[in-house]
């Protein structure tokens, strides 16, 4: 938030139908400290591992929170505000981070660095027969070991799911989303198990989870939908409480309501409620309020080693 790295735990098991207190579903909310001294604007999980995009993107920051190492990637040339990253692993476990570039939403090529080699491997070739785009602000999410993005196709007059395997380290087959109406803001993962993806559309929210899923295949339900409550999401993020039933929704309020960065909490009982994470206090050099929607992922600790390399190191392996 605000760029800043903060912890968050929610208690979303003291929510109960009799018990409408704003205490008992509000977070704790607390700055990371050892990350105070450089400004983040997007945090990507895979396996315990988060990938922090930094602010002005000279590097990138892999960090373990759990073990408390941290590893800077360097980049073969400077990194741009139009890139798209996400995090994965192939088959032997070995840890990758894939670097899309291009303009606002075109894809013109991609690269892959590899956390155990230390070095970059570069695809001279844009994805299947350049079929799709993904705009700049659409998140990729990492589920055992793949990531998958939203993207529009070119070809056809709806968004699709574009899956990447770091393994064969190519983009798979086009997936379709479910059948909607309405447009998909935002994917999150249920636990390493499924895929999730919130609809929104003037007053209306959808939330709809994969009953199957591989890169090549999968299956929806709808799990959750509300009505007449507005929000406006641009890359935001949401996560998925399997066992107690429960959505959690990040947004921004409006500043003349005082600016508060948000968590609005959904059940599928229609049981709804907003409640404040903190009020938005980022500054930019000119003095500028500014401030974005929350970009929150869940974790869950890792005992993944991090081979820390000595800055310059990196190879470059070109295809």
């Amino acid at each position: 938030m605000d760029n800043s790295v903060f912890s968050m735990k929610f208690d979303l098991q003291g929510i109960r139908d009799d018990d409408d207190d704003d205490d008992s579903v509000s977070p704790s909310v607390k700055q990371v400290s050892v990350l105070d001294q450089i400004k983040v604007t997007e945090i990507l999980h895979c396996d315990g591992l988060l990938l922090c995009v930094l602010e002005d993107r000279p590097r990138l920051l892999v960090w373990n929170p759990y073990l408390g190492q941290t590893m800077w990637i360097h980049p073969r040339q400077n990194f741009d505000v139009f890139d798209r990253y996400a995090i994965g692993y192939d088959n032997n476990r070995n840890h990758k981070i894939l670097r899309i570039f291009g303009e606002w939403d075109t894809v013109l090529g991609y690269e892959i660095y590899d956390l155990s080699s230390h070095s970059w491997t570069v695809f001279d070739v844009t994805p299947p027969d350049c079929e799709w785009e993904i705009p700049f602000f659409r998140r990729s999410v990492s589920l055992k070991g793949h990531a998958y993005f939203l993207a529009e196709s070119m070809v056809a007059c709806w968004d699709i799911l574009v899956s990447f395997d770091f393994t064969t380290e190519r983009f798979g087959p086009n997936l379709l989303l479910p059948s909607c109406d309405y447009y998909p803001k935002s994917l999150s993962c249920v636990r390493e198990e499924q895929l999730a993806v919130l609809y929104i559309d003037d007053l209306h929210w959808e939330i709809w989870i994969t009953n199957k899923i591989n890169p090549y295949e999968m299956s929806w339900s709808k799990l959750h939908c509300l009505n007449h409550f507005s929000i406006d999401l641009i890359g935001g993020t949401f996560l998925i409480d399997e066992e107690e039933n429960v959505a959690v929704v990040f947004d921004l309020d409006h500043l003349y309501k005082g600016g508060h960065q948000q968590a609005h909490i959904l059940r599928q009982d229609n049981y709804f409620k907003s409640v404040n994470l903190r009020e938005t206090r980022y500054f930019n050099e000119y003095g500028e309020l500014v401030t974005d929607t929350p970009v929150c992922s869940s974790y869950v600790p890792s005992l993944v080693q991090l081979q820390i390399n000595q800055p310059g190191n990196e190879k470059e392996i070109h295809f």
